[in-house]
């Protein structure tokens, strides 16, 4: 089974919870990727503006370094672009993204709900227009995620041996 797994999406899909949940049931280090910005990223996003490629190159190396400097981690990053997944395996090449999917409704409605996180709602939209699903040659899947994290975390276990059964 993989043992660098990237839990991505757009915020509100549950990259930490699902992300930790996870990484507890394989045993592995978590890292939020959040954790890996740089405060200018992070200021700027509170502020409701959206990152450009410059501000996230240096924080996506970081998540690639950080992946590459563990035997066994899983990491919650949104990896929304297919560049931006490069740009992660350049450093970790064995790595596989887990991406959560679901409505834009269900999507806002979990962001709304949240009172410590620095990503307001009004960020959703640029972020699901910014997102590129994974390419059946990229290593990964799709999940949904309207169920609740005990139920997605055994399936995406399941998921991911497939996967390693296929490369």
């Amino acid at each position: 089974m993989a043992n660098r797994i990237v839990v991505m999406g757009v915020s509100g899909c549950g990259k930490t919870s699902v992300g930790k949940a996870l990484a507890q049931v394989l045993g592995a280090a978590f890292v939020d990727g959040d954790d890996l910005h740089p405060q200018a990223n992070r200021d700027k996003m509170a502020s409701g503006t959206p990152l450009t490629d410059d501000d996230r190159w240096p924080w996506l190396d970081r998540v690639g370094q950080t992946l590459a400097g563990s035997d066994s981690m899983v990491v919650a990053c949104s990896a929304l672009k297919r560049v931006y997944r490069e740009r992660v395996l350049a450093a970790a090449p064995d790595t596989v993204f887990v991406h959560l999917t679901g409505t834009r409704e269900l999507l806002a409605e979990r962001m709304q709900a949240r009172t410590d996180h620095f990503m307001p709602v009004s960020l959703l939209d640029s972020q699901l227009a910014t997102l590129q699903q994974l390419e059946p040659d990229e290593p990964g899947f799709e999940i949904g995620i309207a169920r609740p994290v005990g139920e997605l975390v055994p399936e995406i276990i399941v998921r991911l041996e497939r996967t390693e059964g296929s490369r």
